[in-house]
């Protein structure tokens, strides 16, 4: 009787304690999922296993990584389309006071007599000039405010990024370029000419930020069904105020420029499925991440 009893005790003991290995995790994963549908993302949970639960786990915290994301995304994107709302009014609304101006002016000079003529030229053309410069803006606020429809296609990230250099380094001679490139060579499936823009406008911020003499590292990788291409330059650095604002539009913080080559960038890559953003920069100025589906993602989607 007493053999038997001991042997009951310990298989309750081990009963009660598998129930307690098991139940405490599975515990651990309903309070994960309570939290990330009460509307908390940035939950995650940590896996003590390998085992089914620890699979489950990790299950759960790629998920909640890939809501997350989604979300971000949408924010962006629905930020983007009110700044695009405005941006169309902008410059339909420029676009119907500089015609007649300029129409105007252009009559004033038609109709002065010889005297005058020299001086009235001169005018004329500061006047004609300025609105110029404006005319190139509106132009700026339509390509924001437009939404081309993404014609996706398998794109070979590196040989795109080094097309893209090997057509601005001319322009840049006194900067040195280096590259870092995937040996896998991973495609992405997204707009070519769109990715183009994105690679042109974060490399002339790059070289102009660098300067005479200055370094540029480009690089290329891909991790978890994730393509990445990375800009980074030897630059001064972005301030904090300039890293808060930095893709918000018509806001610039270099002395030439409209504020929308990134924003028009951002757009881009977030209608593509990825996005761009703010990374520590190896060469201590500015690093710049794009995000791009890879091919095998959009092949399981679709």
């Amino acid at each position: 009787m007493i053999l038997v009893v001991a042997v009951w005790v310990v298989a309750l003991i081990s009963l009660v304690y598998l129930a307690h290995r098991i139940s405490r995790p599975i515990q651990h994963l309903t309070g994960g999922l309570s939290q990330l549908a009460s509307g908390n993302l940035q939950v995650r949970l940590t896996a003590e296993g390998n085992d089914e639960t620890g699979h489950a786990i990790h299950a759960f915290n790629n998920m909640a990584e890939q809501l997350q994301q989604s979300r971000d995304r949408l924010i962006n994107l629905t930020q983007i389309a009110s700044w695009q709302m405005l941006a169309r009014k902008m410059a339909h609304e420029l676009k119907n006071s500089l015609t007649p101006i300029r129409l105007a002016v252009e009559e004033i000079a038609a109709r002065q007599t010889q005297p005058d003529r020299k001086f009235m030229v001169q005018a004329v053309q500061i006047v004609v000039d300025e609105i110029e410069t404006l005319e190139n803006r509106v132009r700026a606020f339509s390509e924001f405010s437009s939404e081309p429809a993404p014609n996706p296609s398998l794109l070979d990230v590196n040989s795109l990024l080094e097309e893209r250099i090997s057509f601005l380094k001319p322009c840049h001679a006194d900067v040195t370029y280096t590259t870092r490139l995937a040996d896998s060579r991973p495609q992405a499936f997204a707009d070519a000419d769109q990715v183009k823009g994105i690679l042109t406008n974060l490399l002339e911020n790059a070289a102009e930020a660098a300067g005479p003499g200055g370094m540029i590292l480009t690089l290329t990788s891909a991790v978890d069904r994730q393509l990445f291409i990375e800009v980074h330059d030897s630059g001064p650095g972005l301030s904090a105020e300039a890293s808060q604002s930095l893709f918000e539009p018509a806001i610039t913080f270099k002395k030439r420029g409209m504020g929308l080559g990134l924003s028009i960038a951002r757009k881009n890559a977030l209608v593509n499925g990825g996005d761009i953003m703010l990374v520590e920069s190896e060469l201590g100025g500015a690093g710049f991440r794009v995000v791009l589906p890879l091919q095998c993602r959009f092949s399981q989607i679709r």
